[in-house]
């Protein structure tokens, strides 16, 4: 038994070294030197880091003139952006007046037609009235006696040009000249406008004054179409109120003075509309519109 034991000793040899090695050992030495490197690269690096944030005037002279410009720059953007703005914005406003304006042109030619036709009632109302036979002009006195009352005046369009001094609008509008010629076209109107609440006033005296001459259920009667409100020649030969000639001849000088004031608006009403014709071709001109 004791043959056998020690043969297998002898088969299996004790192996005292352990399978897996154990990783390689490194030298003392080595490791302290690789330590006293890195130490070194990284006080290198922070001495670097230390020199390179120090900065001298130039250095401080460059970014304030970088940082000026960039401020200048957007100012200038800025200001070109708001420049564009108010020039898109003036163009539409002379747009907005070119279409009151030849809205104006049109009421202004009607207005000249009316103008026309009214001073022939107000010469053939003198006529009439004035005449020997007057009592046989019966029809042609309420005619053109009740006809009168209907004095229309302008009303332009002030819809842009009252935005405009509400709003003071009018520094959009760069071009003097333009801004002139607008004004200059107003100033007109409104010159227009006070000859006319003038002759309002003589219309208002005249109303007050042919009641004392002229029938006023003759002068309804005369008015048969409600819709239209026109007004047609009474039949027959209707008498006036009265033949005394103190009110007939005072109601005569009020004519007298309507004319007047006709011959003032139809001169105004021709200047403002020829005014009104050349302002839209200067317009369509100094902003190229067609």
């Amino acid at each position: 038994m004791a043959d056998n034991t020690d043969e297998e000793h002898l088969d299996n040899p004790i192996n005292n070294q352990s399978e897996n090695p154990p990783e390689e050992i490194t030298p003392t030495a080595d490791t302290e030197t690789i330590t006293k490197n890195q130490e070194t690269e990284n006080m290198e690096v922070h001495h670097h880091a230390h020199h390179e944030g120090k900065k001298n005037w130039k250095s401080y002279l460059w970014e304030f003139l970088m940082l000026f410009l960039a401020v200048f720059c957007g100012f200038l953007a800025e200001y070109q952006l708001e420049q564009t703005i108010e020039k898109h914005r003036g163009k539409e406003i002379v747009i907005s007046l070119l279409e009151d304006i030849k809205k104006d042109t049109a009421l202004l030619n009607t207005q000249l037609t009316t103008l026309s036709i009214k001073k022939n009632i107000l010469d053939s109302l003198v006529i009439v009235l004035s005449s020997p036979d007057i009592k046989e002009k019966g029809a042609d006195q309420y005619y053109y006696g009740r006809k009168i009352i209907r004095f229309t005046f302008l009303r332009y369009t002030d819809r842009t040009i009252q935005q405009l001094k509400n709003a003071g609008s009018y520094r959009l509008i760069k071009n003097a000249i333009v801004s002139d010629s607008i004004l200059k076209y107003y100033s007109s109107l409104d010159e227009l406008i006070r000859i006319e609440n003038q002759a309002s006033e003589r219309v208002e005296e005249y109303i007050v004054n042919c009641r004392q001459v002229f029938d006023p259920l003759v002068f309804e009667m005369m008015v048969n179409d409600e819709t239209n409100n026109k007004i047609t020649r009474p039949a027959g030969n209707p008498p006036l109120l009265t033949y005394d000639r103190k009110p007939i001849l005072y109601l005569i000088s009020i004519i007298h003075n309507l004319k007047s004031a006709n011959r003032g608006i139809t001169e105004n009403t021709t200047t403002c509309y020829n005014e009104a014709k050349e302002l839209i071709k200067f317009l369509k001109s100094e902003y190229h519109l067609d």
